[in-house]
């Protein structure tokens, strides 16, 4: 059984890392296809940007509690192979797009698809044990790290072959993903372990429901939430940012998001493996959120290019946070929920990604043009590190009050 279960793992780590390639391969291009397009410049298109990352993110936000709750009835394998072609459509669609109009009909598909990362959670939730759990968290963010470390830096090699190449050979890896997991994934989801479909379940409002049924769930919710509208400060304006501000290149950019991934996966993949058995999920996740809010002030304030490299490192080490609060939220719901679960916390990160880019891209846009009363590109970062800061601070007050009621203190 252990045997089967390491190798589930390893299939859905390896379809992780393709999925994520694909995404990663078009960032370092986006903003210069969006200018190109639009015929603005660089910090009038991350407002374009950020329209397009909301569209995906409203389309997700209203199918990821329907999708997650398909894979509690169906299982969770063919719902990830549907969530991989409907990528694939959307680069084609990315890829041969004469209008910025176009780019939202992809992004739209995708969003409806877009299941991925919710299914591969709840397929980890079936496999890992309790002591396990934490750990193979981890190798989804590690998977978005490694995928993040080959993909900008070929995306931004390939765009010299012209702006629209990355998006053929994201295409590309999708579908090459899809039958990669149609042959080799198996399912996870045993069937006593199934339950029926439930439309109230399904439904984007009636998922938060689930946070109301469990203790502590719901403020951790917020938590959460927090993290990943921070976290839109730098998913979302990154590549607008550095290109704006310190001229890079799409190769410089690829390079940069290369070197995240290379930390994220470091820190995902190893860190969290020997930091969370020593300190535990609690000072796990509370040391991660202080170091991703120095990281973001750092960001903010950086002067030169070569300070974001720099910076990168205490940010990218508060990824252990991640795992460990995920970990505590699964901790609190049986088996026959972990896919509502994950369908409600991707609900609530598609939620900062309504939201997220909206604010910091056009709080980036605003603080540089001639009406801002002082030019400040870094404010979103800014703004960030009060959210991961405010994060910490919730994460501490529940966790110690949920302490204290189960050894009989008083809070």
């Amino acid at each position: 059984m252990k045997d089967k279960r390491q190798a589930a793992v390893g299939f859905i780590f390896i379809t992780l890392i393709i999925d994520v390639m694909g995404w990663g391969l078009i960032i370092p291009v986006m903003p210069r296809l969006i200018a190109e397009l639009k015929g603005i410049a660089i910090n009038e298109a991350s407002s374009y940007g950020a329209w397009l990352i909301s569209a995906y993110a409203i389309t997700q936000f209203i199918f990821a509690p329907f999708v997650g709750n398909l894979s509690d009835r169906y299982g969770r394998r063919p719902i990830l192979l549907a969530s991989l072609l409907g990528f694939g459509l959307d680069y084609i669609i990315l890829a041969l797009a004469p209008s910025y109009g176009w780019l939202f009909a992809g992004r739209i598909i995708a969003g409806i698809t877009g299941a991925s990362f919710t299914t591969a959670a709840a397929y980890i939730a079936d496999i890992s044990t309790p002591e396990t759990r934490a750990k193979n968290f981890g190798l989804i963010g590690a998977a978005f790290g490694l995928g993040f470390v080959i993909g900008p830096a070929l995306g931004g090699l390939l765009a010299g072959w012209g702006i629209r190449a990355p998006f053929y050979a994201a295409a590309a890896l999708c579908l090459l993903n899809a039958l990669y997991g149609f042959f080799v994934l198996p399912e996870s989801l045993r069937a006593e372990n199934r339950r029926p479909f439930e439309w109230k379940r399904a439904n984007p409002l009636g998922a938060f429901r689930l946070l109301k049924k469990y203790p502590v769930i719901d403020s951790l919710a917020l938590c959460f939430f927090l993290i990943y509208l921070a976290a839109q400060a730098v998913q979302g304006n990154w590549n607008f940012f550095t290109i704006y501000r310190f001229h890079w290149s799409e190769s410089t950019v690829g390079l940069s998001l290369a070197v995240v991934g290379l930390l994220v996966g470091l820190v995902q993949a190893g860190l969290t493996r020997v930091v969370n058995p020593l300190l535990g999920n609690e000072k796990s996740v509370y040391a991660g959120l202080l170091l991703y809010t120095l990281g973001l002030v750092l960001f903010a304030f950086a002067t030169e290019g070569w300070m974001m490299f720099l910076f990168l490192v205490p940010y990218c080490l508060g990824g252990v946070a991640g795992p460990a609060l995920q970990s505590i939220l699964a901790g609190h719901v049986p088996s026959n929920e972990q896919g509502a679960l994950q369908g409600t916390l991707t609900s609530l990160m598609s939620l900062t990604t309504i939201i997220g880019p909206l604010i910091m891209n056009n709080l980036f846009r605003y603080f540089t043009s001639p009406k801002a009363p002082f030019y400040f590109p870094g404010i979103p970062f800014l703004l960030a590190a009060v959210f991961m800061l405010g994060s910490a601070i919730i994460a501490w007050t529940v966790l110690s009050r949920e302490k204290n009621r189960m050894t009989g203190h008083p809070a």
